[in-house]
């Protein structure tokens, strides 16, 4: 695994725990608004080292609930499964937050009860997908992760990041359509150093709850994380 950095505590990213959050090295997409762009490119920085971590880990473990591994994109990497055994062995749980391009692993690692939550990013509604992840990608694997995900008994939740330059409220509504019922967060685009194009805009706060009075009725289930 290629580490390129850990938070040792988050209250926030494992939803009702306490956790590590583990940053891997490498994404298959290119996000214009990723807020981690710099973990895009593989021969990055200099990578954190994982016997240091599982030192961290084993030394926290009875303070620590789980971990997160997020990225970059987590999936890319296929010796992630044995990463994850070792996390196990301690006695900790485990969230990952994928971009839904590797279906085949997201299954091996619920099918080998490896994972305890998901957080998949759904990017745009498919006719819009090329542009918003900065290139073309298998439409079909980002379809059979969102269906893995919905047919696993998994705790899980979708998240978009929502653009005001990419995203009409039309796309929003197909996507909640498409989630169909799940737990589903849409979170406003925020500029920061480590964005790609600077240019993009999110929408405003009174846009937002506009955005929330449209949706609420018909789709109880989604959130406005910029609002919470």
């Amino acid at each position: 695994m290629l580490i390129a950095g850990v938070q040792k505590v988050t209250l926030l990213d494992y939803p009702g725990h306490i956790a590590c959050e583990i940053f891997t090295r490498g994404c298959n997409f290119k996000c214009p608004f990723c807020q981690n762009s710099s973990l895009i490119p593989l021969n990055g920085e200099e990578n954190y080292d994982e016997d240091e971590l599982f030192a961290y880990l084993e030394l926290r473990k009875n303070v620590l609930d789980g971990v997160v591994i997020t990225g970059g994109e987590p999936l890319i990497h296929e010796d992630i499964p044995l990463f994850i055994k070792r996390i196990k062995k301690l006695g900790l749980k485990v969230k990952i937050d994928t971009n839904g391009s590797n279906p085949k692993l997201l299954q091996t690692l619920i099918e080998k009860k490896l994972v305890d939550y998901i957080a998949m990013d759904i990017k745009n509604i498919y006719s819009k997908y090329a542009i918003t992840i900065g290139k073309n990608t298998n439409l079909d694997n980002i379809k059979k992760s969102i269906q893995i995900i919905k047919k696993s008994n998994i705790t899980h939740e979708f998240r978009t990041t929502i653009i005001k330059d990419i995203h009409t409220l039309e796309d929003i509504q197909k996507l909640c359509d498409l989630v169909d019922g799940d737990c589903y967060y849409l979170q406003n685009f925020e500029d920061s150093s480590d964005v790609i194009n600077h240019q993009l805009q999110g929408f405003t706060h009174e846009e937002l709850l506009l955005l929330g009075k449209e949706l609420n009725n018909k789709f109880p289930n989604v959130k406005i994380r910029a609002l919470s």
